[in-house]
């Protein structure tokens, strides 16, 4: 356990301070606390009451000097206080932002027109607290060349961490051939977002022609209530409540073909969505759109547990589900294979060797 404050480190571990009102509980933050400490580091918590005067009540409250400041992932508002007080006190400063504030309201959800002058002001905002940090994390190097094209961070100040799964939840159980006659279940999880595209999921199940499937979408968000109206009359489509996430891997290993995202926005070919990584380290088969966001070594590979769709495209997605459930003899072979993608590019080991090299120069780690 990390209490806040508590950064007495006796044996001598370097202190990483996570500064910020962050969530722990993030899946990212989960998988990032876990690779510190597993790295031989402290993790101490900072939660400061007001984003803009962080680093005074660091002072009063006299936190130590840690090794590394770290600022996680959706708290671009306190890179500035984090920065200051990293500053004032000779320390280096990490920030993970996993998102762009300026991405999201002017590529993503397109609230604000780029030439407007509010677009402007986020733009030059976020820019000057990205260049704040002497290392900003991504989690795909699509992000990473969005931040340094779009935000001006300086190539040799990014470093690149895939978000991977927690191997303590999200294990590899080898799934059973169903039964001849069985009905596959295709399993789409998500928050309901444009950038997921659940839409073409649902006229993906209104074009399918193949062997019976059962279609399930199962979560919450800004696009349930239109998935439900336009999937209304579609007897093979069934909606689920949103389960708590330590319940999330029972409900992957219950299903034969998992599915990732099919978003056409800028931000859907830079990430890499949870789902993925979850169900491939649960060794599903996963069918999602083809996105920069992938290594190339995984995006050439064959027999990799990963089927790629044209993004926005319901047919596609229709037309790969109706392969896969025509040769179901085959979804075990494939999940096997998914385990393995998992393993190879996305494990724990692989994300803890990307975290050491964006460590160097920063903090002494094992």
């Amino acid at each position: 356990m990390n209490p806040e404050y508590a950064l007495d480190s006796a044996d001598g571990k370097p202190i990483v301070l996570w500064w910020g009102r962050f969530d722990p509980n993030y899946s990212r933050n989960r998988v990032m606390r876990k690779l510190l400490a597993d790295m031989g580091m402290q993790v101490g918590d900072f939660h400061p009451k007001f984003s803009g005067l962080g680093d005074w009540e660091a002072s009063l409250r006299g936190i130590q000097r840690p090794a590394l400041v770290w600022v996680p992932c959706f708290r671009q508002r306190d890179i500035d206080a984090a920065s200051r007080w990293a500053r004032k006190h000779g320390v280096p400063l990490l920030i993970d932002p996993l998102i762009s504030a300026y991405d999201k309201q002017v590529d993503e959800r397109r609230k604000l027109d780029p030439d407007s002058r509010k677009a402007k002001r986020l733009l030059a905002r976020e820019s000057g607290r990205f260049r704040l940090a002497d290392r900003v994390l991504a989690d795909t190097p699509a992000h990473a060349d969005y931040f340094r094209q779009v935000l001006g961070v300086a190539p040799d100040k990014l470093a690149v961490v895939y978000v991977g799964a927690e191997a303590a939840l999200f294990k590899h159980i080898p799934s059973l051939p169903r039964p001849a006659g069985d009905t596959l279940e295709v399993l789409f999880y998500g928050s309901f977002i444009p950038l997921q595209g659940p839409q073409v999921v649902i006229d993906a199940a209104r074009l399918y022609k193949g062997p019976p499937v059962r279609w399930t979408l199962l979560g919450n968000g800004p696009l349930r209530a239109v998935c439900e109206k336009q999937a209304h009359g579609l007897t093979n489509v069934a909606f689920e409540e949103w389960l708590p996430y330590e319940a999330l891997p029972d409900r992957i290993q219950q299903a034969d073909i998992l599915l990732g995202i099919f978003g056409v926005t800028p931000k859907a070919d830079r990430v890499i969505p949870n789902k993925v990584y979850q169900s491939l380290a649960c060794g599903r088969v996963v069918v999602t759109r083809l996105s920069s966001a992938y290594p190339e070594k995984l995006v050439e590979a064959e027999n990799n547990g990963m089927v790629w769709t044209r993004a926005g495209d319901g047919q596609s997605l229709a037309d790969r589900i109706a392969a896969l459930a025509a040769a179901a003899d085959s979804l075990v072979r494939l999940g096997e294979a998914a385990a393995q993608t998992s393993h190879q590019f996305f494990s724990e080991s692989a994300l803890r060797q990307q975290l050491h090299q964006a460590l160097k120069g920063l903090v002494a780690c094992d």
